[in-house]
C-alpha cells in the first residue's frame, strides 16, 4: 500500500462522511460558478454584459435558475416509460459524482487532529474507475432518449452512445503512456511520479489526445451533437423539465469538472505547485493547504478552455466528428504508444544516450517538415462538364449561351368576346375549344 492508501485506510467514519459532503458541495458550487462564468465570458466575447442583476456581478443567477427549475411543472409525455424515464437522469448524475472520489486534491493534512490525505479513496485502479463511471453515465442518456417515446431524444441518445464508444477508446489510449511512465494506475501515484516534471511536457501527444477526447466525452461544443438544437430540438433531454432536466444539466457540468481535474492529475502535476513557485522555501508551497490552491487553479484553467471552445468554434458535422475519432485519434494514439515503448526500451537499455536521442528526434522532425513542404498538393481531377472560373469562385456562363424567347402570354377571354372556356391566341385570335 502507498502512503496515501495507508492514511485513507485509517480514516474514521466521521472524516469519511465529511469528505463525501465536502466533495458534493464542491461539485455543486463549481457547477453554479461554471455556469455563471460561462455566461459572463461568452457575453464578453459577444460584446454584451451577461448576467449582472441577481447578486453582485450576477453571481446568484445560477442559483436563481436552479430554484426556478425546482418549481417548474414536471411534465411526463404520454408515451414515456414511467420508471425508466424517472431513473435516467439519476443514472446520469450519480456516476458523475462518484468518479471524483479518486481524484487527489492535496497532500497529507491534519483535519481536526486527524492526519489524512485530501482524497476520498485511493484505489490501485483509480483510472479505470473514472473510465467505468464515464461508461455507466452514458446509460442514463441512452435510457432517457429511449424512454421519452419521441424520435428526437432517441436520435440524440444514439449519437451520445456513438460518441462515448469513439472517444473513450482514444481517452483510454492516452492513459497508456502515462501509466508506462508512472508505473501505476493509482491517481495519487501518478501525481507523485510528476514531482520532478509534468507529463504534459514529456507526453505532449497524449495530452493533446486527452484534451480532445474529454471535450467529446462530455458532449460539449463543438462536439455537442447529442443536444444539437438546430437538428434535434434539445437532443436526449427534449422531453424533460423541472428537476429531471436539472439533473442532466448538473451531470454535464460535474463531468466537466471531473475531466478537468483528471487532466490536472494526469498531465499538470496534480496538486504540485508550478515552477518556479515549487522552488520557494524548498517546496514549502507543496505542503499543507497550499496545494489545494494550485489544484483549483489548474482545474479552473481547463474549465475556461471548455467555455472558450463553446464561444469560438462552430459545431462539427457528425461525419467529421466520427472521422476525427476513428480515423485520426485512435490510429495515431496506437502509433504514439509504440513510439513511447521503443523510446523507453532504448533509454532503459542505455543503447542510446539522451543527446543522441534528441539529435535523432530532431532529424526525424526536420525530415517530416521538409516532406510536408516539398511534396506537391494533389490537384483534384477536373470535371469535363464543370463551368470555367474567371479569376474568382463564381462560375462563368458559357459563351454560346442563348436566352430563350419569352413564351406568348395567354389571357382568358371575358364573356362577350367568345364562348366560355375560349382563350385568346398570341395574335388576339380565338383558340379552339379545349386549349385552355
Amino acid at each position: 500500500m502507498t502512503r496515501t492508501a495507508e492514511l485513507l485506510a485509517d480514516d474514521p467514519l466521521w472524516l469519511i462522511l465529511l469528505k463525501v459532503l465536502a466533495i458534493f458541495v464542491f461539485l455543486v458550487v463549481m457547477t453554479l460558478l461554471t455556469i455563471w462564468a460561462e455566461r459572463r465570458v461568452i457575453g464578453r466575447m459577444q460584446h454584451r454584459p451577461g448576467p449582472n442583476r441577481a447578486g453582485p456581478f450576477g453571481l446568484l443567477q445560477s442559483l436563481a435558475d436552479g430554484l426556478k427549475l425546482a418549481f417548474k411543472e414536471d411534465i411526463r409525455p404520454v408515451l414515456a416509460d414511467k420508471w425508466v424515464y424517472f431513473l435516467a437522469p439519476v443514472i446520469s448524475a450519480t456516476p458523475a459524482l462518484v468518479s471524483f472520489s479518486v481524484i487527489p486534491i492535496g497532500p497529507e493534512v491534519t483535519i481536526f487532529g486527524q492526519r489524512t490525505a485530501l482524497q476520498l479513496v485511493d484505489l490501485p485502479v483509480g483510472l479505470l474507475v473514472v473510465l467505468a463511471c464515464a461508461s455507466i453515465g452514458v446509460y442514463g442518456i441512452v435510457l432517457a432518449g429511449w424512454a421519452s417515446g419521441s424520435p428526437y431524444p432517441l436520435l440524440g441518445s444514439l449519437r451520445s452512445a456513438a460518441q462515448v464508444i469513439s472517444y473513450e477508446i482514444a481517452m483510454g489510449l492516452s492513459f497508456v503512456a502515462v501509466i508506462m511512465y508512472s508505473g501505476t494506475l493509482s491517481t495519487s501515484g501518478i501525481v507523485e511520479a510528476q514531482t520532478n516534471g509534468w507529463f504534459f511536457l514529456l507526453l505532449p501527444f497524449s495530452f493533446a489526445v486527452y484534451v480532445v477526447s474529454m471535450v467529446g466525452e462530455t458532449n460539449r461544443a463543438p462536439f455537442d451533437l447529442p443536444e444539437a438544437e438546430s437538428e434535434l430540438v434539445g437532443g436526449f433531454h427534449t422531453e424533460y423539465s423541472s428537476l429531471k432536466f436539472a439533473l442532466f444539466f448538473l451531470a454535464e457540468y460535474i463531468n466537466m469538472v471531473t475531466v478537468s481535474a483528471l487532466a490536472t492529475t494526469l498531465f499538470l502535476g496534480g496538486w504540485h505547485a508550478p515552477w518556479p513557485l515549487s522552488l520557494i522555501g524548498d517546496g514549502v508551497l507543496n505542503t499543507g493547504w497550499w496545494p489545494v490552491l494550485w489544484f483549483l487553479g489548474k482545474t479552473v484553467a481547463f474549465l475556461f478552455f471548455f467555455i472558450w471552445l463553446r464561444g469560438t468554434l462552430p459545431r462539427l458535422r457528425y461525419d467529421q466528428f466520427m472521422s476525427l475519432g476513428w480515423k485520426f485519434l485512435v490510429p495515431l494514439s496506437l502509433v504514439w504508444i509504440i513510439a513511447v515503448t521503443v523510446i523507453r526500451a532504448l533509454r532503459n537499455g542505455e543503447a542510446v544516450t539522451s543527446q543522441q536521442f534528441l539529435i535523432g528526434g530532431g532529424i526525424v522532425i526536420a525530415v517530416l517538415l521538409a516532406a510536408t513542404f516539398l511534396i506537391p498538393d494533389r490537384k483534384p481531377p477536373k470535371d469535363a462538364d464543370e463551368l470555367p472560373l474567371a479569376g474568382s469562385d463564381y462560375p462563368v456562363p458559357p459563351l454560346d449561351l442563348e436566352v430563350p424567347k419569352t413564351p406568348p402570354r395567354r389571357t382568358p377571354v371575358h364573356s362577350g368576346a367568345g364562348t366560355a372556356g375560349e382563350v385568346a391566341g398570341p395574335e388576339g385570335e380565338e383558340a379552339p375549344h379545349g386549349n385552355v
